[in-house]
């Protein structure tokens, strides 16, 4: 009993997360051809990268029969290159302060 509980809370939670992250990719992609800024359009890929590591790394487990480990690798490795490109297109970008006293 136990176990089918963690288990479809698990399945709940990831939804979830799933949905808030298609909402945050969304508005940040939104935004992007909004404004046409680069920087937004690697915001919004980038959390792009991070939601499809969950859809991704759970679909490999569940519907394409492929290895629990497996499919955590693949949500890892997605999620590292989407934090990757979001680091990226806050940092590289950033411009730096100019100091009006002088």
């Amino acid at each position: 009993m136990e176990r089918e509980l963690i288990t479809m809370l698990v399945v709940v939670v990831s939804a979830v997360v799933l949905v808030l992250g298609g909402v945050i990719t969304h508005l940040a992609y939104r935004a992007a051809r909004r404004t046409g800024s680069p920087v937004m359009t690697q915001f919004a890929a980038g959390f792009a990268l991070v939601t499809l590591g969950l859809l991704f790394g759970g679909g490999l487990h569940q519907v394409f029969g492929g290895s629990f480990l497996g499919g955590v690798l693949l949500q890892r490795v997605l999620m590292a290159l989407g934090f990757g490109l979001l680091v990226y297109s806050l940092y590289a970008h950033a411009e730096p302060r100019t100091n009006e006293n002088s």
